[in-house]
């Protein structure tokens, strides 16, 4: 599938200025999207949609967005991404409130994240389990459709004491929406006042690798702290498998919950090289992609060990860059053009010259006696015409004369 769908619903003020839009999942223009968690819907959102769209061209230079979440949500790291002028936390009324997702929730509000509480029905039930949360809680969406008049009238009486901004959801007529009006509610939603409307997204757009090579670009021409959080924090994806990685790294006791943690923990150079696996790893449409990153990691390992102590980071790089371009089926030269890097490391990859050059050739050797042993052993297992296949598509030509 080339494309994703995610769908946008308004979410208006009593004034009837936009003051919101909530994200909905979906897997073609006209249905919805149906996933085994709700983590898996989140994700689907904000690891693919928002990956491959600007956050403005979806929601407005100034817009908010409503984000659903569950306890494996809240509890996976997924929120940690977030922008926290740009989304607001939308509890489902199914979540599971154990100490540590409350634990999370509390953590959030103190970070300055709004916090919603979605499908509130006024019973008895839900307002038992939700009462302990109110107080950082910013906004109640209330199921209008669901819940008893009788109940209804005595929450937004109550709920007034706490600050709460009042969502009436399911608005299908202006009647409804005149009469919750009158109520006292502050925000509405439904079909009456907007039906959600589907984005198509190309989830295949060329725009990570540029993303990255120019993020590498940043790292190596000493931009800010600064500059370098805001530039990760534009790739949803990026943010949150560099923050997984490093809550993964047993050498760090403490959980990251931001990219400016990361960035000071890990450093420049090791972010350098964890950006390079992701380049690897993730980024290309090439089918042997995996193989030619283990090699790549195994050459840029080798390199390092042969290097001298003050070149040892250099040395990593240039030999993980010296496989980009077989990695993108491109030429160095176009891969390399808008980065500026460190001289030796460019004199590797670029000109196959430089002080890393007899490392370099002494490893390539390595490589190919080892593939030519691996070959040579497996020669029975592998199929006469696939090798042909393989040297006529690398230009590679076969003499007939001497087969």
């Amino acid at each position: 599938m080339n494309r994703v769908y995610i769908a946008k619903q308004e979410i208006f003020n009593v004034k009837g200025k936009t003051f919101a839009y909530e994200l909905l999942f979906r897997d073609h223009k006209h249905g919805i999207k149906e996933f085994k968690s709700n983590i898996q819907a989140t994700s689907h959102v904000l690891l693919n949609s928002l990956t491959n769209i600007n956050l403005d061209e979806l929601l407005g230079h100034e817009g908010v967005a409503f984000i659903n979440l569950n306890e494996q949500a809240l509890t996976s790291g997924i929120v940690d991404i977030l922008d926290n002028q740009r989304f607001i936390l939308e509890i489902l009324e199914t979540t599971e409130l154990t100490e540590k997702v409350i634990a999370k929730i509390v953590q959030y509000y103190k970070r300055g994240f709004k916090l919603a509480i979605d499908d509130f029905d006024c019973s008895a039930e839900m307002i038992k389990k939700f009462t302990p949360l109110l107080k950082y809680i910013h906004i109640l969406k209330i199921d209008v459709i669901e819940a008893e008049p009788e109940n209804l009238e005595n929450v937004v009486r109550k709920i007034k004491n706490f600050n709460i901004k009042l969502l009436a959801e399911k608005i299908e007529t202006k009647q409804d929406y005149d009469h919750y009006v009158k109520m006292g509610f502050d925000l509405f939603q439904g079909y009456f006042l907007a039906k959600p409307e589907v984005v198509e997204i190309d989830r295949y757009k060329d725009v990570t690798r540029i993303t990255i090579m120019q993020l590498i670009k940043l790292l190596k021409n000493n931009a800010s702290t600064g500059q370098i959080e805001h530039y990760i924090k534009q790739r949803t994806d990026l943010s949150y498998k560099l923050i997984r990685f490093l809550n993964n790294q047993e050498t760090f006791e403490t959980e990251v919950e931001s990219v400016i943690q990361v960035i000071t923990l890990l450093g420049r150079e090791r972010l350098l090289r964890w950006l390079l696996l992701y380049l690897y790893s993730e980024m290309s449409n090439n089918p042997v992609s995996e193989a030619i990153m283990n090699i790549a990691v195994k050459r840029a390992e080798k390199m390092e060990a042969l290097a001298d102590k003050e070149e040892k980071d250099k040395a990593y790089i240039a030999g993980m860059f010296s496989m980009l371009d077989t990695l993108f089926e491109s030429d160095m030269k176009d891969i390399m053009k808008d980065i500026t890097m460190d001289k030796d490391i460019t004199d590797l990859v670029l000109n196959k010259k430089g002080k890393f050059l007899a490392s370099y050739r002494e490893i390539e050797h390595t490589e190919r006696d080892y593939l030519k042993r691996l070959l040579l052993q497996n020669f029975d297992k592998v199929d006469l015409i696939d090798i042909i296949y393989a040297l006529e598509l690398n230009n590679i030509h076969i003499d007939k004369d001497r087969l």
